[in-house]
């Protein structure tokens, strides 16, 4: 019983310490390791803090204006169950083991629905938030397929590729997780509202910062190590040379993850950063069974992803088809290629829209679906 008091009043505290903005993970751990215990500053002296040596001066002041709001702050702590929100500590048996073993591990952890499954391998899908419909596709396509075989898909429910990673886990009716850089309660961006909801039974919302915290630009590296620590393997699909996803990258194997790339055309600015992985060393991913192998996951088969079978399409459907590619042409060079009439062909084009070969992007570009 003594033992789950103290443990609770390690919480509360972790809980308060939490909330001031300026305490990173780092200098928390120091001073729970320093003063023997985080129960322990709850009525600390400033004198003590800067004898310690562990903040700088603005840290000092930040805590001891904190300070004035422990109570504030354990009010709020109480609400979280009713709010159906866990904090998740490094004290607590639940917080996942994988992060344990990286470097400026987070304190705190505020979860809504479930976390990863230890048992279970995991996997990272990053890349664009401004990817094509090609990137999409793929990422949705290798999320799925990794999700068939049991593979847990984490990404960080931005725009772009995130997305379609945790759609395409969803597709597989498998658990996929959104690591935000703002407050667990808050779905950032707000376009993903409906995905948001759906992730909260079909894996969860995982974040470090405090209730209510905003999606400020600081927040997004900070979380970008969170989503490659959960990981076994980290796997970019479409990101320029200087991009969020190759920090993913670059902290995946600070912390010993494989890093596999999806290769790209040579010309598209969206493929210069996982060309470069892999001319730096990552692995080339062509298919889901790149992946798997290095899981350690049997698959019997091996898992393609390739155009769809135009073979049941009438003639002048596949003359136009054929014209086209993953990424999206616009309708008069596809008019022009199929040596047909710009309404003809807009017509063709509408057709295998609706028969799932097609999709169409704004101003009237067409690409082939995955």
């Amino acid at each position: 019983m003594t033992y789950q008091t103290n443990l609770e009043q390690e919480r509360r505290m972790l809980f308060c310490l939490n909330q001031i903005q300026q305490l990173g993970a780092v200098s928390i751990c120091s001073l729970g390791e320093y003063f023997g215990g985080y129960s322990n500053l709850f009525n600390i002296e400033e004198t003590a803090l800067r004898e310690s040596g562990i903040l700088r001066e603005a840290q000092i002041q930040a805590f001891c204006e904190g300070k004035k709001r422990w109570s504030e702050y354990l009010e709020e702590y109480e609400k979280l169950a009713e709010r159906k929100i866990r904090f998740i500590t490094p004290l607590d048996p639940e917080y996942p083991e994988r992060l344990l073993h990286i470097h400026g591990y987070p304190m705190a952890l505020y979860v809504r629905g479930k976390l990863p499954d230890p048992k279970r391998p995991a996997v990272a899908v990053v890349g664009a938030r401004g990817c094509s419909e090609y990137g999409s596709q793929l990422a949705a396509a290798f999320a799925e397929m990794l999700a068939k075989e049991q593979v847990q898909i984490i990404s960080g429910l931005a725009l772009g590729i995130d997305g379609a990673a945790h759609q395409g886990a969803l597709k597989a009716e498998a658990d996929t997780y959104g690591i935000l850089g703002c407050g667990v309660n808050i779905c950032y961006p707000s376009a993903h509202y409906k995905l948001y909801g759906q992730m909260l039974t079909h894996g969860g919302i995982i974040s470090e910062f405090p209730l209510d915290s905003g999606p400020i630009p600081m927040h997004f590296p900070m979380r970008n190590r969170i989503i490659s620590g959960l990981s076994d393997a980290v796997l970019v699909v479409e990101a320029k040379e200087k991009s969020g996803s190759l920090i993913t990258a670059e902290l995946g194997l600070e912390q010993g993850k494989e890093i596999f790339a999806v290769p790209g055309r040579i010309t598209d600015h969206l493929s210069g950063g996982c060309n470069r992985l892999i001319q730096q060393g990552a692995h080339m991913a062509i298919s889901p069974n790149d992946i798997l192998e290095y899981l350690g996951v049997k698959c019997e088969k091996r898992l393609i992803i390739h155009e769809k079978n135009a073979n049941a399409l009438a003639k002048p459907e596949k003359m136009v088809y054929a014209c086209l590619d993953f990424k999206a042409k616009h309708l008069e060079e596809i008019s022009a290629r199929c040596r047909m009439s710009i309404s003809e062909c807009m017509g063709i084009l509408l057709e295998l829209e609706l028969q799932g070969y097609v999709y169409r992007t704004a101003n009237h570009y067409y690409g082939k679906k995955i």
